[in-house]
């Protein structure tokens, strides 16, 4: 398994900002389907919260690819 990275952002950052930023997501509506409907998992749970913080050391999957938000790359 690759774990794909971005450069850790000044403050915590929201779930579904996250997904536009790494382009899972195209937009803010299609983030939100992808994690209203399931599709994305913290640190190997489901998480159903758009708004949910990412902090350091949590691990989001999405489409198959796997998203460390506060690891350098």
């Amino acid at each position: 398994m690759t774990i794909e990275s971005t450069s850790p952002p000044k403050d915590r950052i929201c779930l579904d900002q996250f997904l536009k930023l790494r382009q899972v997501a195209d937009s803010g509506g299609r983030a939100k389907w992808l994690i209203q409907n399931g599709h994305v998992c913290v640190n190997g749970t489901v998480e159903t919260r758009r708004r949910r913080k990412l902090e350091p050391g949590d691990v989001v999957e999405v489409s198959g690819r796997t998203l460390s938000p506060f690891q350098p790359g």
